[in-house]
């Protein structure tokens, strides 16, 4: 069926990093899916196997109504993300959109509180969640300032309620993404007199593999986070980052933060136990 974010989506190209898995898997079929004409996807990030999984994934479902280039790229790593843009075939070079989903909604490991924390792994989260997003933003910036009328695109920022209410063992993510959210209300302000369009999304949450990284394989640590109550699914964060993103050029839906039912905050979570 042909829908209005059909019609906005139209003759676009996304950029969605870490869309291996999660939500970034989830949002490159949730923008196919409205099979809007000449679509383009550029699904990026470091298991490139299952970026062609995903690929092949999701032209079996949509069939010609999206084309799909697929390329290994690790966001903290600048010269890999310089190099996508230099290398994008002629065909994806003009991008429309960037999603800034790497790992989801963050990058932790390990539950570690400061005075404790590895050094290796304050650079590692710094990396994926602030340095990457910067890094990735200013590559693709130049491109939707360059369009004529003050320049054009969006830019859809994979938040995180932890950037918004930080908790109790969250030192390092939660000033990670509170970091994120900083540089993205800034941007917002800094392009106010262009047509590019910042969004950001915040999820609760979400049953990913975040958890799993966090706690370093345990899983019987990782699911006790979820034990009695429905978390949010990437299919439903997709939903609404779709929603956003297809709105009429004039709407900017800027912020929204998404809880299950049971969430009202980080910490205020009623469980069934």
């Amino acid at each position: 069926m042909y829908t209005s974010a059909s019609r906005n989506l139209s003759e676009r190209s996304i950029l969605i990093t870490g869309a291996s898995v999660g939500i970034g898997r989830s949002t490159a079929f949730e923008f196919a899916r409205s099979c809007p004409s000449n679509l383009k996807i550029i699904l990026t990030a470091r298991r490139i196997d299952k970026l062609h999984q995903v690929s092949e994934e999701i032209q079996q479902e949509v069939g010609n109504c999206v084309k799909i280039y697929v390329k290994r790229l690790d966001v903290s790593k600048p010269g890999e993300i310089n190099r996508l843009v230099v290398e994008l075939p002629e065909e994806f070079k003009n991008i429309d959109m960037l999603m800034n989903n790497a790992s989801d909604n963050g990058f932790m490991d390990g539950v570690e509180r400061p005075p404790d924390v590895p050094q290796k792994i304050i650079e590692a989260v710094w990396a994926v969640n602030v340095t990457g997003v910067i890094t990735m933003t200013q590559a693709i910036l130049p491109n939707f300032k360059a369009r004529p009328s003050g320049g054009r695109g969006d830019i859809i920022m994979l938040g995180s309620i932890a950037g918004r209410d930080p908790y109790v063992g969250g030192t390092l993510y939660c000033s990670s993404k509170a970091a994120v959210r900083a540089f993205t209300d800034a941007l917002r302000k800094e392009l106010i007199s262009t047509r590019i369009r910042i969004i950001t999304v915040d999820p609760g949450h979400v049953l990913t593999e975040f958890t799993n990284i966090r706690y370093r394989g345990d899983q019987e640590k990782a699911e006790a986070v979820y034990a009695g109550y429905d978390p949010l699914s990437p299919d439903d964060v997709a939903e609404v980052i779709a929603f956003a993103a297809s709105r009429r050029e004039n709407v900017v839906v800027a912020e929204t933060l998404l809880f299950p039912t049971y969430q009202a905050s980080s910490t205020d979570i009623f469980q069934k136990l």
